[in-house]
């Protein structure tokens, strides 16, 4: 029998009535179910409850209920165990969703005779190095963005791959991204859209001071190094635009392949290409 775990953006107006939708179904089908202990309260199934730390002990898949930004978040939080995500979007663009709550039935259906594939998406990790000693380290799904503040000037980011130096860039910032994250913020600083069943990882600097800073696409296997500097210290992290640490001069940054991937669940015919086509390009049909 499988086992469903549900979690949810709170903050969806119609989450709670998908919630209790899906329950219904699942139940129905008599497959195992379990909630975040927060939804299991708001909607009178207790019975039902389960922390979200506790779900790799119980859960086969999650179905997530919200936008990119509430999948991505829970991928971090899920991520040494591999559990397959299933995204119904309540977003606006759901670019990493593969159902809508108008399709939850033949979703379920789908998800329970086993007619789906699942992509890997690979991650990245990240510490944060000052005075010899790492002071943070993270994951992520998309991408780790190296920027300036609101009102701050210039930032200077050197970069290293592996032992070798690839130049300085001068400008807003720098984002090391993922295939999956080339959608995301890199694509806004004029990154390519990278297929995400091939494991790269992107450099795409952020308002560069020269005509010739362009993205550069690197192997997964390489470690890059980038060290700050400015005459400021208006100096950030962002882990996948979610999460901020704050930087100072000389902080060196060090960003590679992830141990740990996330399984986005996909329906078999529905490629890549016609989702940026529908979600990007606005295509109808």
């Amino acid at each position: 029998m499988t086992a469903i775990g549900i979690v949810m953006n709170k903050d969806k107006h119609n989450a709670w009535l998908v919630a209790e939708a899906l329950v219904r179904l699942l139940e129905g089908k008599k497959a195992g179910v379990y909630i975040d202990h927060v939804v299991a309260a708001h909607i009178g199934r207790q019975d039902l409850s389960l922390p979200l730390e506790q779900f790799h002990e119980k859960v086969d898949i999650v179905f997530v209920l919200g936008g990119d930004g509430t999948l991505i978040g829970l991928a971090r939080e899920i991520a040494p165990y591999s559990i397959p995500i299933l995204g119904i979007n309540l977003g606006h663009l759901g670019f990493l969703s593969e159902s809508e709550p108008d399709d939850l039935p033949r979703a379920v259906d789908r998800i329970l005779s086993g007619e789906y594939c699942v992509e890997e998406r690979m991650m990245l990790q990240t510490e944060v190095f000052r005075n010899g000693e790492r002071v943070h380290q993270s994951v992520a799904l998309n991408d780790v963005g190296i920027a300036k503040g609101s009102f701050g000037r210039m930032i200077k980011c050197s970069v290293y791959v592996d032992d070798l130096y690839v130049g300085t860039y001068n400008g807003d910032g720098l984002i090391i991204s993922t295939p999956t994250g080339s959608t995301a913020y890199s694509l806004s600083a004029g990154g390519p859209i990278v297929v995400p069943y091939i494991n790269v990882i992107l450099l795409t600097p952020v308002a560069p001071h020269s005509l010739t800073a362009r993205p550069l696409v690197l192997p997964a296997n390489e470690e890059i190094h980038v060290v700050v500097d400015a005459t400021h210290n208006d100096i950030g992290l962002t882990i996948d635009g979610q999460l901020g640490y704050p930087l100072k001069i000389n902080d060196e940054i060090v960003v590679c392949r992830s141990p740990y991937i996330t399984p986005l669940i996909k329906w078999k015919e529905r490629s890549f290409f016609e989702v940026v086509r529908k979600k990007l390009q606005r295509e109808n049909g």
